[in-house]
């Protein structure tokens, strides 16, 4: 989110990041109503001063004898101009505060401008996809053909886009989790926590989900939402707060359950685990200093990058373009890993750095060192990684041709010496 003075004083930038975005300016039109907005503002204290001093004036009448009708009729007159241009002043507000709701953070200068992946720029690569002697299978033939992954029972539970682990798989999945939660705690200086999964409007409003992207939650009856990602629960936990300045960068992990409506995704990833109303993954949270997101951001990528690494899985880092990233992001790094049997990269990480703009609408700041002010903190979110699709990458990247799983080196203390899946 932006404040207005901050587009007062930057109109020509504000534009020219909404254009890169392949948005229409809007300086001028938030300025025009802004400027009706302070002059309701002006009437408003306007009539409210004239009412204090109307009070006054009944006062001193009341106290010596003198007729008040006339000045009590003033009174009624100025309390009606007041609700008038309070209400003026309220309407005018709610139009301004509507259109800044719905409008994307800034890309930054470096982010490759274009209209949607086709312009995303590949970074690096690192290992080098399997060559197989044999045609390698999708991750859904291999979990049905071992029995171990079910989707016609999940859609007789659920419906389309659930699945049901069984076995090796579920326990995959769980070494996993553990996995990921232990490299980034004990190596990396996460702190873990355990959120909660149903979480206020206010919340999901603070992380930027609402109320532009409310179509791809989930509500419960009782008006709460189901997390979509850990992101939103993790960084809120500094919604309304004033840090200390020497606490900062604060990092936080959490595996979660996430829920998706997949609202825009209709024929897409209908097959398999790719896309699911449902999924387990690993979030990681940093809030920092304006001067140290840039540094943290390529941390973070990091971070999730050595996931893969350990797990002896060939992926590629690319920068996503102003037309494909999120709607809070001013710069977004997706990690994509080799999917032999679509003979290209899916993204299995997406790590964004979304500058002041979350803290904005979360009213989170820090307080300088010596007392001299408060700021806005930056705050970085980002895949350390999707629980789901890593299985996946595992299923189809370590197939072997008797139809067996081989399984990575790192995760074999977690499965309690487990070497494969027959």
């Amino acid at each position: 989110m932006f404040e207005l003075r901050w587009i007062r004083d930057n109109g020509e930038e504000f534009d020219r990041g909404l254009r890169r975005r392949g948005l229409k300016a809007l300086s001028a039109e938030i300025l025009a109503l802004d400027r009706e907005w302070r002059a309701a503002q002006t009437r408003l204290e306007e009539t409210r001063a004239r009412q204090k001093r109307l009070a006054k004036e009944i006062g001193a009448a009341r106290k010596s004898g003198e007729a008040i009708a006339g000045l009590q009729a003033e009174g009624a007159e100025a309390k009606e101009e007041e609700s008038a241009a309070e209400a003026e002043a309220q309407r005018i507000k709610a139009a301004i505060d509507e259109i800044l709701w719905g409008v994307p953070n800034l890309p930054a200068e470096d982010v490759p401008e274009g209209a949607d992946e086709s312009a995303n720029r590949v970074l690096r690569r690192y290992g080098e996809p399997a060559a197989f002697d044999f045609p390698p299978e999708s991750h859904e033939r291999i979990g049905e053909r071992l029995g171990l992954m079910d989707f016609a029972r999940a859609a007789r539970l659920s419906g389309s886009r659930f699945v049901v682990l069984k076995g090796a798989l579920a326990r995959l999945e769980r070494a996993l989790s553990a996995f990921m939660l232990d490299l980034h705690t004990r190596e990396f200086g996460y702190l873990e926590i355990s959120p909660p999964l149903l979480v206020r409007d206010e919340a999901a409003f603070g992380t930027g989900q609402l109320p532009k992207f409310g179509e791809d939650l989930f509500r419960t009856t009782g008006g709460h939402y189901l997390i979509p990602t850990a992101e939103v629960p993790l960084t809120n936990l500094v919604a309304g707060e004033i840090l200390e300045e020497s606490a900062l960068p604060l990092r936080f992990v959490a595996s979660t359950p996430c829920f998706r409506s997949e609202a825009g995704a209709a024929g897409r990833d209908t097959r398999g685990m790719i896309r699911q109303h449902q999924f387990l993954k690993v979030e990681l949270v940093s809030i920092t200093r304006p001067e140290d997101s840039e540094a943290e951001h390529e941390r973070m990528t990091a971070c999730a990058e050595e996931v893969l690494k350990r797990l002896e899985l060939p992926y590629r880092v690319v920068v996503l373009s102003t037309g494909d990233m999120g709607f809070a992001a001013k710069k977004t790094y997706d990690i994509e890993v080799w999917l032999p049997s679509q003979g290209s990269y899916r993204e299995i990480s997406s790590c964004s750095d979304c500058g002041p703009f979350q803290a904005l609408r979360m009213k989170a700041r820090y307080r300088l060192e010596g007392g001299k002010g408060t700021r806005p903190v930056h705050t970085l979110n980002g895949s350390g990684l999707a629980i789901g699709r890593t299985l996946i990458a595992i299923l189809e990247n370590f197939q072997r041709r008797d139809g067996g799983l081989a399984l990575p080196q790192a995760l074999r203390p977690y499965l309690g010496g487990m070497e494969e899946i027959a």
